[in-house]
């Protein structure tokens, strides 16, 4: 063991904490499994919480002997930890947080793995069979309150932005903790952290003692944006698209921070599903914010989501520029529609059942060179399939940018290519290029190395 690093042995918390003993078998048993990495990179990932760094493979290197073991023993499950990041420690001890957080890994890794994948009454090649799994997810992390009116602002953005623009997303949670409301975020750092850390001081302000400050994330991503120690509840999906499902499930009102190319993919994602007829009267209230110094930025991203989905897609939201008290006050009117439409439609303010997502925004996308090759963009596709297929580009770029599988396929391949028309590729190779000149696709301070190509 080096300095570094801490060897020892603790107990979960949360709902771990009462199993049973054939449970604490189950999670034993998948533990030691073909699950086995995943856990132990997950693990790792929150035990580093609040580092700066966006570099999976590197926090992997510098603690390649990190191990995690599930034990069965008298008192239930019990977690042996290997060589640790010793900033997950104080005299010894696991800071709490961390400790939730580590549980909250073994919880959901192994839940989808042992009772929702491969299970004979999860179709997960359907609709309706991917919604009931991110439902039972959400539920079996105990993130269905039942008789709350909606208060979930979801805030979306990027984990490399500049210290005005961090400010700002602090600025907008405290407005938005002021009106006694709670944030989901990503639950990575910049305006995954903002948002969270403003809203904490506007609750302690309002004495609202069980403030929600939720983050979620999946495997593929938690090692580049660990969770930020604001996050009281950490979900993991099991992918991004469930990632991206859960989000506007769980959520009753969307916050856009600046941010790179997965908060466009998010943008995207939400845009693609309010496109569908079938949800024209869905009241989710969405706002792009920043402070002055981002507007450039949102016209950017508003001049593209135009070009190529339409003015009906920009009605969609609102742009709010360097006023985080009016962006608090439309959002909070906006959930006051959200919850009018779900008394008047009987739908539960817990879980958005009636929004209608089709299997191209569920299907999970592996960013393979051969998939991202065959993407259809442009031509006369409906507008949005054209944003599902505009999802999944950005969403193979991210994956090549940060997630260790992407990162190993752009080193042994080279890089991913991306074609479509001519007009199109030309406003998607502007934008990313933007996002590039304006650092927003790594951390300050390293140097971005683009894994794509733009082909018209």
């Amino acid at each position: 063991m080096n300095a570094s690093s801490v060897s020892t042995k603790l107990y979960p918390a949360g709902m771990l904490n009462t199993l049973s003993r054939h449970e604490v078998e189950r999670l034993q048993d998948a533990s030691r499994g073909d699950l086995a990495d995943l856990v132990r990179r997950c693990a790792l990932a929150v035990l580093n919480s609040g580092a700066h760094s966006d570099d999976p493979e590197a926090l992997l290197e510098r603690y390649r002997d990190f191990a995690i073991q599930v034990e069965s023993v008298n008192r239930g499950l019990r977690l042996e930890l290997v060589n640790a990041p010793a900033s997950a420690f104080v005299d010894g001890n696991i800071i709490e947080g961390i400790r939730e957080f580590l549980s909250a890994v073994i919880r959901d890794l192994i839940y989808f793995d042992s009772e929702i994948k491969g299970h004979p009454h999860h179709n997960l090649q359907t609709a309706d069979g991917i919604t009931n799994a991110v439902f039972e997810m959400l539920r079996n992390a105990n993130a269905l309150k039942p008789r709350v009116s909606p208060d979930l602002v979801v805030c979306w953005g990027g984990h490399s932005i500049s210290r005005e623009e961090y400010d700002y997303t602090k600025v907008c949670g405290y407005e938005l903790g002021l009106r006694r409301l709670n944030i989901i975020t990503g639950c990575g750092p910049g305006a995954m952290k903002g948002p969270m850390k403003g809203a904490t001081i506007a609750h302690s302000k309002q004495r609202v003692r069980d403030g929600r400050y939720i983050g979620i994330s999946e495997p593929g991503i938690i090692a580049a944006e660990s969770p930020n120690p604001i996050v009281n509840e950490l979900i993991i999906m099991p992918d991004i698209e469930k990632r991206l499902e859960a989000f506007v499930r769980l959520g009753h009102g969307v916050v856009v921070f600046p941010g790179g190319v997965g908060t466009a993919e998010e943008i995207l994602y939400l845009l693609g599903i309010l496109l569908n007829p079938n949800n024209a009267q869905q009241p989710i209230p969405m706002i792009l914010t920043g402070p002055t110094s981002a507007e450039a930025y949102f016209r950017r991203i508003d001049e593209f989501i135009g070009l190529t989905l339409g003015e009906e897609a920009q009605q969609r939201y609102q742009i709010i520029i360097d006023d985080p008290a009016e962006v608090a006050r439309q959002m909070a009117s906006g959930l006051e529609s959200v919850r009018d439409h779900r008394v008047e439609a009987k739908d539960a303010f817990y879980f958005n059942w009636m929004l209608d997502i089709g299997a191209d925004f569920q299907i999970p996308f592996k960013p393979t060179h051969e998939n991202m090759l065959g993407l259809q963009l442009g031509g006369d596709q409906p507008v949005h399939e054209r944003a599902a297929n505009l999802r999944r580009a950005f969403s193979g770029i991210v994956a090549g940018n940060v997630k260790p599988d992407g990162l190993k396929a752009i080193r042994e391949h080279g890089l991913f290519e991306i074609r479509g028309d001519q007009e199109l590729m030309s406003a998607l190779d502007e934008l990313l290029a933007s996002f590039v000149a304006q650092h927003r696709m790594k951390l300050p301070g390293t140097v971005y190395q683009p894994c794509y190509r733009i082909v018209s």
